[in-house]
């Protein structure tokens, strides 16, 4: 298998008082490889409500490699690839927002719900290497 140059993968999801809080961490393990563990953090929102953040850190590259491979499911990857310029930061970071719903139900869908932020190995660490590593990555996933 190919190497990813991925740093790691941060996922998180919000799961307000009138959402199911298994049914918020079932959507998020759709990304997460089989017995991954996944944090909570309970929080209240603005007028006392409660918030539980739920999240995983994914660092090992195989891991990695899995979470991409649902990434590069997306029907319009094209477009995320084509906007990498816009979706990876000065600090090599890429960020997309995926939807919660469709992961709920199995399939991969931008939308609102999960964030997701990856960092992209570049030397040096520059956009540009970041940009164009990431382009790489999703083209071959996509490819598969």
């Amino acid at each position: 298998m190919p190497k990813v140059p991925f740093h790691y993968v941060d996922l998180r999801a919000f799961c307000y008082a009138t959402e199911d809080e298994k049914r918020v961490e079932e959507a998020l393990r759709y990304y997460l490889p089989e017995d991954y563990e996944v944090e909570r953090m309970e929080n209240k929102g603005h007028h006392g409500d409660r918030i539980v953040v739920l999240s995983a850190r994914v660092e090992n590259a195989d891991d990695v490699r899995h979470v991409l491979a649902r990434v590069a499911e997306l029907d319009d990857i094209e477009s995320v690839i084509g906007e990498l310029d816009d979706r990876v930061t000065d600090n090599c970071e890429l960020f997309l927002r995926l939807d919660k719903q469709a992961a709920f139900s199995g399939e991969t869908a931008l939308g609102e719900g999960i964030t997701f932020r990856a960092k992209v190995e570049a030397y040096p660490a520059k956009k540009e290497a970041a940009v164009e590593n990431a382009r790489d990555t999703l083209d071959s996933l996509r490819e598969q």
